[in-house]
Formats: C-alpha cells, sequence, structure tokens
C-alpha cells in the first residue's frame, strides 16, 4: 500500500508473547490512527471467587493466575493479608520470601531474554530457530532458567505454582545445609548472567523512547523486589512516592471495548511498569556486581541517576536484573540463619489490606477486604501487564509511524516491527485478564410474543 490509501493491519495471534492477543494497526494516507491491543483471551474472575474465602487462601489461589510469575502473585497476596491483620514477619522469614523471589526473577528473565526476545534481534524465527545458530547461547539460557528453578523448587516445594508458601511465611524453611549445594549453580549462573549482560549489550538495537511516567517500587539502601513504596519518575524528571494503601487513587482502571483487561492511568497519565521502570527509581540500589554490568553495557552508572527510556534496551535491562538477582541470591544464602519458626501467627481481623511487589513484568497490586472471621469480603488485583496495555499500545504507535515516514515497509515487515515493539514489555496477557464488569439485561416475554426489558 502507498501512503495515500488507508490500510489496516491485522495479526490475529501474536507470537511469542505469554498469553492469547492480536493487534490491529490503522493507517490513513500515511498516518497511524490507532494502535490497537486486542486482548481477546478470556477474563479470569480471580476477584469475584476470591471472596466469601479464607483469608488463608489467596497466597495459594491467585498463585494460578500465571505459571510464570506465581511468586509474585503469593507475595503481594500475603503482603496484603498481613498488612491487614497488622501481622509483624520475621525479617529472616522476609529474607527467604526475598531468596524465592530472586528464583522467579531468574527464570522469568531468562527464558524471556533467551526464547522470547532475543530471536527478535538475531533474525531468527523462534527459540528453536535461534538454538540452531547460537546453540551455546540457548543452552546459557536454559542454564539460567535451570538456577532459578531450583531455588523455586527448594523454597516454594515445586518450579511451578510453588506450594510451600503460606501466610505468615512457610510451612517448611530449608536448613542451611539445603540451602548450600544451591551456592555452586548460582555461582555458575552468576557468570552466565555477566555472559548474557555483554551477549545482549551486542545486539543491534534500534533507537526509541518511551515518554510514560515509570513507576516502580522504591525501598530504602536496596533495590525493590517483594516490598516498597510506589514511586513516579515523570517524563520532565521529577519524582512522586505515595503509600500502597493510595494505589487505587492513583492508578485508575477504565474498560476498553477491544480489551478484557483494564487499561489503566496514573493520575490521568499514560505509566509503564516494569525493568525500565525500576531501573530508573532504584537502579542506584543495584549490587556493585550489577552495576558494574550496567555500565560496561552502556546503560550509564545508576548511582548517577541512569534512565533508560528505550523500550528495546529492555531486553539488556533485564538482563542487569538478572545478574543483580543472582547476585543478591548469594548474599542471602551465604548469610542465612534459620528462624525459629517456619511463619508468624497471623490472626484474622476485620480491616482492608493493601501488597504491592515487583513481578518481573511489574508492580503488581493486591488488595482484601477482611470480616472479623478473616472471609474475604472484597479483592482486587491490578497486574503490571495491565497497566502497561496503553503504554504498549501508545510505542506501537510511535514505532509504526517512524517506519512508515522513513521507508514504508510492506505489511510483514510492519508486523514483524510491531509484535518486537510488544515483546519489549514481556506482556503476561493471561495475567491481565483476570476482571470484566458484566452487566446483564433481561428481558420478559408479553402474552403477544415481544419482548420487554
Amino acid at each position: 500500500m502507498t501512503h495515500r490509501g488507508s490500510r489496516v493491519l491485522h495479526v490475529g495471534s501474536l507470537s511469542r508473547v505469554e498469553g492469547e492477543g492480536a493487534l490491529r494497526l490503522y493507517v490513513q494516507d500515511g498516518t497511524v490512527t490507532e494502535a490497537r491491543l486486542d486482548i481477546y483471551e478470556p477474563p479470569r474472575f480471580f476477584e469475584a471467587f476470591l471472596r466469601g474465602r479464607s483469608y488463608t487462601e489467596p497466597p495459594d489461589i491467585t498463585a494460578r493466575v500465571c505459571g510464570i510469575c506465581p511468586v509474585a502473585y503469593q507475595m503481594s497476596a500475603c503482603a496484603a493479608i498481613e498488612d491487614a491483620c497488622c501481622a509483624d514477619i520475621d525479617p529472616a522469614i522476609r529474607d527467604l520470601r526475598r531468596l524465592l523471589y530472586c528464583g522467579e526473577w531468574i527464570e522469568s528473565h531468562a527464558l524471556h531474554i533467551y526464547l522470547l526476545h532475543a530471536p527478535d534481534f538475531l533474525g531468527r524465527a523462534s527459540a528453536i530457530d535461534l538454538a540452531r545458530t547460537h546453540r551455546a547461547e540457548v543452552e546459557r539460557g536454559l542454564r539460567l532458567k535451570k538456577a532459578g528453578n531450583s531455588l523455586m523448587e527448594l523454597l516454594g516445594g515445586r518450579a511451578i505454582h510453588p506450594v510451600n508458601v503460606r501466610l505468615g511465611g512457610f510451612h517448611r524453611v530449608p536448613t542451611r545445609a539445603e540451602l548450600r549445594p544451591l551456592e555452586q549453580e548460582l555461582t555458575q549462573a552468576l557468570d552466565d548472567a555477566r555472559q548474557t549482560v555483554r551477549w545482549v549489550a551486542g545486539f543491534d538495537i534500534p533507537d526509541a523512547r518511551t515518554d510514560a511516567d515509570l513507576l516502580a517500587l522504591a525501598a530504602p539502601d536496596t533495590y525493590a523486589i517483594e516490598s516498597g513504596t510506589p514511586t513516579v519518575l515523570r517524563s520532565d524528571g521529577s519524582v512522586d512516592s505515595f503509600p500502597v494503601r493510595d494505589f487505587t487513587d492513583r492508578v485508575t482502571e477504565t474498560h476498553v471495548p477491544h480489551s478484557t483487561a483494564l487499561h489503566s492511568r496514573l493520575d490521568g497519565r499514560r505509566h509503564l511498569t516494569g525493568a525500565l521502570a525500576r531501573f530508573a527509581v532504584g537502579g542506584r540500589f543495584l549490587s556493585p556486581t550489577a552495576r558494574e554490568a550496567a555500565r560496561e553495557a552502556g546503560l550509564g552508572d545508576p548511582r548517577e541517576g541512569a534512565v533508560c527510556r528505550n523500550p528495546f534496551q529492555s531486553i539488556l535491562v533485564r538482563a542487569v536484573e538478572v545478574v543483580y538477582a543472582v547476585d543478591e541470591a548469594l548474599r542471602i544464602i551465604t548469610t542465612y540463619e534459620p528462624p525459629e519458626r517456619p511463619y508468624t501467627e497471623v490472626p484474622p481481623r476485620a480491616g482492608v489490606g493493601h501488597g504491592a511487589t515487583e513481578a518481573p513484568r511489574g508492580l503488581l497490586y493486591h488488595r482484601y477486604a477482611l470480616g472479623a472471621d478473616g472471609t474475604v469480603t472484597d479483592a482486587r488485583l491490578v497486574p503490571p501487564t495491565a497497566q502497561n496495555q496503553g503504554a504498549i499500545e501508545d510505542d506501537l504507535r510511535r514505532t509504526a509511524q517512524h517506519a512508515i515516514t522513513e521507508h514504508d515497509p510492506d505489511d510483514a515487515e510492519l508486523t514483524a516491527l510491531c509484535e518486537r515493539t510488544i515483546r519489549n514489555h514481556d506482556p503476561c496477557i493471561s495475567c491481565s485478564t483476570h476482571f470484566l464488569d458484566l452487566t446483564v439485561v433481561r428481558t420478559s416475554s408479553d402474552t403477544s410474543g415481544g419482548r420487554h426489558a
């Protein structure tokens, strides 16, 4: 098609993303008028069937939202319910939670970098195709994923949908002797993670910039994972923080016709959560090893406020986060002292609790209202991909418009570019389809055969 006509690009099923979604791009006389990420996967209704359950159940139930990041759901659920119950969790248990979360970051980021995203930069159609030309690299990625899974299995009981997490802590905590064998595997993983950063830094990465506000948790003196304060870095460089309890006052969700996921705005503006946001908000708290990796990769010095706003560089930031997660896991294991008890007692009480953690794809918020007996009377889950959907569509419009203006690619090339743009954000579409307002209009028949509302 030429710029003089209209053009509709329809991708019926996105490849190399978690879940099911589609894309429609509308172009009129060379101008991209709309980019629409169609999330058609059925809604999950998790909030609805959490109501009426015991306050001890959400960590296990919400883990089933996603097979890639179940720990994120477990940790956000625990944080929110423990907040409602005013529980004070043993610091040693908090360390074990962080260690478990590091395992999820490692395995999820390795999956995304090597199997979903790297083929885009190396001109390969799939991870299998990539393995034919870059076997050693793919094997390195699988080793990293295995190291993350090892942490998940030891602490969580299994790598997918862990069963050892419970309100207040764990059903069972490991001994020092059980953790020690992981040190050797993680030491190898740290070398693999550093090599991953060097490998990804050599990719031909397009220039791009997102102007969305960046939202991530910030924690005192550490890179936020399992806890923190929601913090916004705006496109003008200003910074704003607010309590977790104010999340739904600041982040509003609305329905759009083409999606079973909600669109979110932060203070009425588009926002983005995830690796770019975390690096911008808390990069100075990365470990020395991770900061060095970031500098060597060309991301700048995090201690001097380095910010990355190029979505195509998100793969590089995730590689740096793998270095950090492995480094942090080794630190926790080295200093580990088992808690006296595997969990803190959390007696039920009436109240509303709020919790937020950093899933691999970004900030994940949970809110629960409890009755005096601990029954869940209301639940609210706001996953990162649902928050990011609007920003992803903005990126699609900008990227497609730039390509059309520069050289007017054919549909096949434009499709590949748009899918690549979506994969920059590692969307978890299944996670985002958790909610749907349902309006039922019932009618009745009169004696004449007509229908009445």
